[in-house]
């Protein structure tokens, strides 16, 4: 019997089970399919440096902290695997709609979060992207913007997991609870019965009807975003492109990366013509030579909306031994190494690093 059992091996469930692991602990992760193919690796992998707003809410507390563990996690899945999950500084350029309308309050936000944020002239944005023609929007520039390969992350992620003695099963979906007054004693699947010490329910969307069937109304949904994927190693990009939730990812061997929408479609995952073809008119509107790049690929998740607007993580109410980690909407990946970090503090009954309450409460 494993010390903890986590429902989902998506990056947050996958990121738990190494800190776990590396804290000593026996770990079992199930996953409803195959370990990292969910939203996980579909996303564009951009992290922002931080998150706009006042710097004492949970939210840009939580960003802050998780962007500090970045690197020193990058480093030790290379160092045990081999693996580059491409984490590396871009910077981001972010464009307001054809006016400065809020686009000003977006910036000072940022400015008072305490991240590097610079104004630029339309002439600045040429200098830095000659290959950017934003038809007079307004812009300003995030230096200190990062970006990550999902799937080779994923990959160097269950790698180092598998080093560290994690027991992965895949295609192993969870269909009950089996409880003792405030514990949970087993999560069964088709196939066993799955006992453990602790349990961590990171099932992203799907954690919303496994939390239900113990009492635990998390109101989490799924938001599909369709991507496409660009082959155009004529077009020179550095930053990241953003404007609102679409986006514009360079990826340095040729390849562009355009999405996202945000679509209500239930756990309807499949591609529309519409959409793609939608994202390919935004890519152009900044990069006139998208228009003509050719789609290698295109492909879609779905995103954990917590519908209070932020994620559960830490202990579940009126369940003693289950621990949540879901709800993390665009920034589970960016969110997963402090998510990871204070699952395993509190789970062990640590001092956490940052205060809980915002993340465990449901107000």
């Amino acid at each position: 019997m494993p010390d903890v059992v986590i429902v989902g091996a998506g990056v947050i469930g996958l990121t738990t089970a190494w800190e776990l692991a590396g804290r000593g602990l026996s770990v079992r992760l199930l996953d409803r399919a195959a370990p990292g193919r969910e939203a996980s690796w579909a996303g564009a992998g951009i992290f922002p440096p931080g998150y706009p707003g006042d710097p004492e809410r949970p939210l840009v507390r939580l960003t802050k902290f998780s962007d500090g563990l970045w690197p020193a996690l990058s480093a030790g899945l290379r160092e045990a695997t081999g693996v580059d999950n491409g984490y590396r500084r871009c910077g981001g350029l972010e464009f307001g709609p054809g006016d400065a309308t809020g686009f000003d309050e977006e910036f000072v936000l940022w400015e008072k979060s305490g991240a590097r944020v610079e104004r630029l002239t339309a002439d600045e944005v040429r200098r830095l992207e000659p290959s950017i023609d934003a038809g007079g929007r307004p812009a300003y520039r995030l230096p200190d913007l990062h970006q990550v390969r999902n799937p080779w992350h994923l990959r160097a992620l269950e790698a180092a997991c598998r080093q560290r003695g994690v027991e992965i099963v895949g295609n192993e979906p969870v269909r009950g609870w089996d409880r003792a007054g405030d514990r949970v004693i087993a999560v069964a699947t088709e196939s066993r019965r799955h006992t453990a010490g602790h349990f961590v329910l990171a099932a992203g969307p799907w954690a919303d009807e496994l939390a239900a069937a113990v009492g635990i109304p998390l109101e989490i949904v799924p938001v599909r975003g369709q991507i496409a994927l660009l082959n155009a190693p004529e077009i020179s990009l550095s930053h990241v492109l953003e404007c609102g939730p679409r986006y514009v990812v360079p990826r340095g061997d040729g390849h562009i990366l355009i999405g996202s929408t945000e679509e209500r479609a239930g756990f309807e995952k499949e591609n529309t013509p519409e959409a793609i073809a939608e994202l390919i008119r935004f890519g152009a509107s900044l990069v006139p030579p998208i228009a003509g790049a050719r789609i290698e690929k295109t492909w879609a998740g779905l995103r954990p909306h917590a519908r209070r607007g932020r994620p559960w993580i830490g202990r579940a109410p009126a369940v003693e031994n289950l621990l949540l980690a879901a709800g993390h909407y665009r920034a589970g990946l960016h969110l997963s190494p402090a998510t990871a970090r204070l699952i395993a503090e509190r789970l062990l009954g640590l001092p956490t690093s940052l205060s809980m309450a915002p993340f465990e409460t449901e107000a």
